[in-house]
């Protein structure tokens, strides 16, 4: 009868760790923690990026530990991950533009032009991509030493960007100081909770 009783506590109490494992944004699931290269990172933030009203994207960022202010996060040399799942039909185009834009935006001159090379390349991708289907994901990780690992749906496109220049720029589309979304700047860094 004992041996009953702690199957059914134990049956019972799974189920709420495993929950404890991911955080849940707007029906996207994003592990608590993830690996990169090897390195277990933890999600420091997650949260939505809206336009208006609409709701655009998810995106949640991964380090190797919590940070809480972009100049930490972008002044880490440490492996990193940020991970976006569209929750609409976005065109590959419009992705395209807006990251170069949100670069332009949140970056020096200089920083720019240290960064054209992966702004380029991530452009092109896109480009042929067509269209992120509402679902659909991609991932852009910073792996020391290798660069900037891009995958879309989980499939690796091209060759790593080595700049950590471009790295950076491109976290400062979301953390810098013109950010495309404040409450998701704020949910990436970990000082709101998810919605």
């Amino acid at each position: 009868m004992r041996g009953l009783v702690i199957a059914l506590l134990l049956a019972l109490v799974a189920p709420l760790s495993a929950k404890a494992d991911v955080v849940e944004v707007a029906g996207v699931k994003y592990d608590t923690v993830n690996e990169v290269a090897g390195q277990k990172l933890q999600l420091n933030g997650a949260g939505i990026r809206y336009k208006a009203i609409f709701k655009i994207y998810t995106a949640g960022l991964y380090t190797v530990t919590k940070q809480n202010t972009p100049e930490a996060v972008l002044g880490s040399t440490t492996a990193k991950r940020l991970h976006i799942v569209a929750l609409r039909d976005l065109p590959g185009n419009d992705l395209g533009k807006l990251f170069t834009k949100g670069i332009e935006e949140n970056s020096t001159r200089e920083e720019f032009a240290k960064s054209i090379n992966g702004v380029l390349r991530i452009s092109e991708m896109f480009a042929a991509k067509k269209e992120l289907m509402k679902g659909e994901d991609f991932a852009v990780d910073w792996i020391p030493g290798t660069g900037a690992v891009v995958t879309v749906n989980g499939k690796v496109q091209g060759a790593p960007i080595p700049e950590p220049e471009f790295y950076a720029s491109l976290l400062r589309i979301w953390l810098g100081k013109a950010p495309a979304d404040y409450q998701l700047k704020d949910a990436l860094l970990g000082l709101k909770p998810t919605r």
